[in-house]
């Protein structure tokens, strides 16, 4: 029985450009990828770009009014014996004196990491995936430009987030199946678990592998994209193809999102 035919319309929303920065993914509102015809949602956070509301300022004390101070007047004999006795009362004052503020050390700021080079190509054992990387970005319409549909069609790394083995998450994107219905290069990511491995060659040669941390499917309107998206301190790796297709409408509902992290 052949395969089922599941035609693909390219549908890409408008995103706003998103320059790496510091081997980090800027982003300036929040990034929308698309694949096929599904494409991540929005959710509900504050994009990126968005100003805090400020925090309160103190202001600052005002300068109090100086006044002669009052010369003491002599304490009489009767005093004194009072003040004696309300001390033999009392006993001693466990007094400690308060510690004076030190200024902290610096700390020194941790060095950047070294850009890593382009990635060229990728390979996945656990499931016999893997193909060379397409480099693709935006297109003049600020669309996101997504791997051909062809049978044999590569992934690509999309270009506007880091390079996989800098800190912040790289972006690969790949079909879940081609324009006849076959397999594509990401058909079968919901089968990886936790702790396989994805390894990414350089352009110099090196090669960063990748630990698989979770995979998610999301729908389109409840896309978490900041969770997605969002800078992270390390390098980390998001593979992201479509899923959820509605044989009544032809088209991809959800997107299917492996995240891993740089192994070692």
């Amino acid at each position: 029985m052949p395969p089922l035919s599941r035609p693909q319309h390219e549908a890409t929303p408008a995103a706003p450009a998103s320059p790496r920065r510091g081997g980090a993914l800027v982003i300036g509102c929040a990034l929308m990828l698309a694949l096929s015809a599904c494409s991540p949602g929005q959710d509900a956070e504050p994009s990126a770009g968005e100003e805090a509301a400020p925090a309160a300022v103190e202001s600052e004390p005002g300068t109090a009014e100086t006044t002669e101070p009052a010369e003491p007047s002599e304490p009489t004999e009767t005093d004194a014996d009072q003040d004696a006795q309300e001390s033999q009362d009392a006993g001693e004052a466990d007094v400690t004196p308060t510690p004076t503020e030190t200024e902290a050390p610096e700390e020194e700021s941790p060095e950047a990491a070294p850009e890593a080079a382009p990635p060229a190509s990728f390979a996945i054992p656990a499931i016999d995936a893997g193909s060379d990387l397409l480099h693709l970005g935006l297109r003049e319409n600020n669309t996101l430009e997504v791997p051909p549909g062809d049978p044999g069609s590569p992934a690509s790394w999309y270009t506007g987030s880091p390079a996989p083995g800098e800190a912040g998450p790289a972006v690969l994107l790949g079909h879940v199946d081609d324009s006849l219905g076959q397999p594509g290069v990401f058909a079968d990511l919901p089968a990886l678990v936790e702790g396989d491995e994805i390894t990414v060659d350089q352009e110099d040669g090196e090669t960063a592998t990748f630990v698989v941390t979770k995979a998610e499917q999301y729908g389109k309107n409840t896309f978490p994209t900041l969770e997605v998206y969002g800078n992270t301190e390390d390098p980390e790796l998001r593979l992201i193809t479509c899923d959820g297709y509605n044989e009544a409408t032809g088209e991809y509902e959800d997107n299917y999102v492996v995240y891993a992290t740089l192994a070692g």
